[in-house]
């Protein structure tokens, strides 16, 4: 909100004063209509989305980020790159995507005002073409396109899944048919089982143990088990549970014969993040009476009498002060949010301990600025065989509002190919170190050396030197080459045995709720979907607590099948009687 609120002069008067701990500030402004204050903790996607849904019933909102609004999600600005009136060059945390599965995270974006849009930021979701999967060492990549039908399929057998699940990794990639085939009867294994047997079983089950990676060829354990959890899961094959990793697969799957889903399977935004979601969005809430703090860090939560008293903060000038609300939603990531529960909170709900047990790990974009467009793929890359596990998208050609040189950089940068690296613990090909273990800029030639091995190796050079402008990392990552190096913006990883440690939005505290990508929700995944879905539900826990009769938020789990379901109940009975699913053949 503009100007200056008779709180905030008063918050500032007594931080000049010296007044740290004692100084006391609500959530909001005095208003009897109101059905409440709620400081929401964080200002990612969890904590935006838990302040549209009570900025739009009603409640007086006061958001409280310590880095900046959008959380991981967002863009920025790379510092002095500017020049002659344009915008500086666009940096991110990772490249966004936002995939045709989600349903909740689009609903919230339909609900965005944009300028000249009628769906809202929602219409500033564009659809690539094709992706492709490069390959090094001289190997043909696989270059697949992405369509999305008009008229998908009224049916599905078991059989039907097998050969269609066969017949795209035998052509696509090449694997030897008996290995396909055997893909093809895990999958189908998963999609046939039983709640039950994917709670336990399945969560208690490596990926790779699933898929028997271990006496497959290279390839099979490159694509199937490598590829797709570390490039598309962030977590490791060995490690990640084959529950989270098969339930994302069964919607991919789904979502590509246009079943159960918002939109085609790969979504990106026609600009910058911040240009095309977040700053709206942020003005948007503004307008429905939501107030911001950004610069303040949550330290501590007291408690009294069983509720929260009130949220020890500190503020840009380094004051600590407590702000008060009658409720509060925990917003940030877990690896932040476990350390403001102090061991009175944590005794008063033992789901709050058990979220130590939850991992994190890297998972950070490097951006690449180019004084020539690249000939590559109008969609996402993936180099299958890079060591730090690469995906990269070039941007320019997805956002066709953007003069790229006139609005952004010095004028000469055309291109901005944005990469992720979702492996920082593997020795690279340039230096012979992990990510983690190199500088700054040997991260930026690592990374672009392997770059090259992928995309240049096939007769063509689609990468040169002369071409690279500049490069940007994320500024969250720090003391690279020390002996430690640190990453504030970790992301949530999903080894056998999460699922039954992750929290619920509502907590045994009566005003303390649970928003983040690590609470438990239907997509089981850190995304922001996830981070979506756990602030609806922290919302309609606190309506639930208050007794509000303000509608409830719709959360919608992810797409199945509904004609394998008489399989699925079979498979239960299975379950229930000790014997394996039917179609697992070991």
């Amino acid at each position: 909100m503009s100007g200056t609120t008779r709180r905030e002069f008063l918050g500032t008067a007594a931080a000049a004063g010296g007044l740290a701990l004692g100084t006391a500030e609500g959530a909001s402004a005095e208003d009897a209509s109101s059905p409440g204050t709620v400081a929401v903790l964080g200002g990612g996607v969890a904590g935006l989305t838990a302040a549209h849904e009570l900025a739009e019933r009603g409640f007086r909102v006061t958001v409280y980020e310590r880095r900046a609004l959008g959380g991981k999600a967002r863009s920025m600005d790379v510092p002095d790159s500017g020049t002659g009136g344009r915008r500086p060059l666009p940096g991110e945390h990772g490249f966004r995507f936002i995939p045709g599965i989600y349903h909740n995270l689009p609903d919230t974006m339909r609900r965005i005002p944009f300028p000249g849009n009628p769906g809202g930021v929602h219409d500033n979701l564009v659809a690539p073409k094709e992706m492709l999967f490069a390959r090094s060492g001289g190997r043909e990549d696989i270059r697949i396109p992405l369509p999305w039908p008009d008229n998908p399929p009224a049916e599905l057998t078991p059989d039907e899944i097998r050969r269609a699940f066969t017949a795209v990794l035998d052509t696509a990639f090449n694997l030897p048919l008996h290995e396909a085939l055997y893909f093809a009867n895990r999958m189908l294994v998963f999609l046939t089982s039983c709640d039950q047997r994917r709670d336990t079983v399945w969560e208690r089950t490596p990926w790779w143990d699933f898929v028997r990676a271990g006496r497959m060829s290279y390839d099979y354990q490159r694509v199937l088990a490598v590829g797709i959890t570390r490039n598309i899961v962030a977590t490791k094959a060995e490690e990640a549970s084959t529950r989270t990793v098969g339930t994302l697969l069964e919607a991919f799957a789904f979502n590509l014969l246009g079943r159960g889903a918002d939109g085609p399977l790969d979504r990106i935004l026609n600009a910058p993040t911040n240009e095309a979601w977040i700053d709206p969005w942020v003005t948007y809430l503004k307008s429905l009476g939501v107030e911001f703090r950004v610069g303040w860090t949550v330290r501590d939560l007291t408690l009294d009498a069983g509720a929260i008293a009130g949220a020890v903060v500190e503020d840009p000038s380094g004051a600590r002060r407590t702000v008060t609300a009658d409720h509060y939603i925990s917003a940030m990531p877990v690896e932040h949010a476990r350390r403001t529960w102090n061991s009175a909170v944590r005794a008063a709900d033992p789901q709050l301990a058990e979220c130590d047990r939850l991992e994190t790990d890297w998972m950070t974009g490097i951006q690449f600025y180019l004084t020539e467009r690249i000939p590559t793929v109008h969609g996402h890359l993936d180099l299958i065989d890079s060591p730090w596990s690469l995906t990269a998208i070039a941007q320019a050609q997805h956002w066709p509002g953007r003069d790229f040189p006139a609005d952004y950089g010095d004028g000469t940068v055309v291109d901005c190919l944005s990469v992720d690296v979702s492996e920082w613990d593997r020795p690279g090909i340039l230096y012979g170190k992990t990510a983690k273990h190199c500088t700054r800029t040997e991260v930026a030639r690592e990374v672009w050396a392997q770059l090259k091995a992928s995309l240049n190796d096939g007769g063509r050079t689609v990468l040169r030197d002369s071409v690279l402008h500049s490069w940007f990392l994320d500024p969250a990552v720090d003391g690279l080459g020390t002996p430690h190096p640190v990453n504030e913006e970790q992301l949530l990883i999903h080894p056998v045995g999460t699922f039954h440690h992750r929290p619920q939005s509502a907590t045994k505290i009566p005003n303390l709720f649970l928003a983040g990508d690590y609470v438990a929700v239907p997509i089981d995944l850190a995304t922001m979907e996830g981070a979506n879905s756990s602030a609806r539900q922290a919302v309609n826990a606190l309506l639930d607590r208050c007794g509000s009769t303000a509608p409830r938020c719709a959360v919608t789990p992810l797409y199945r099948a509904p004609e394998l379901e008489p399989l699925r109940r079979h498979d239960r009975t299975r379950y229930l009687l000790g014997l394996p699913n039917a179609f697992d053949i070991g």
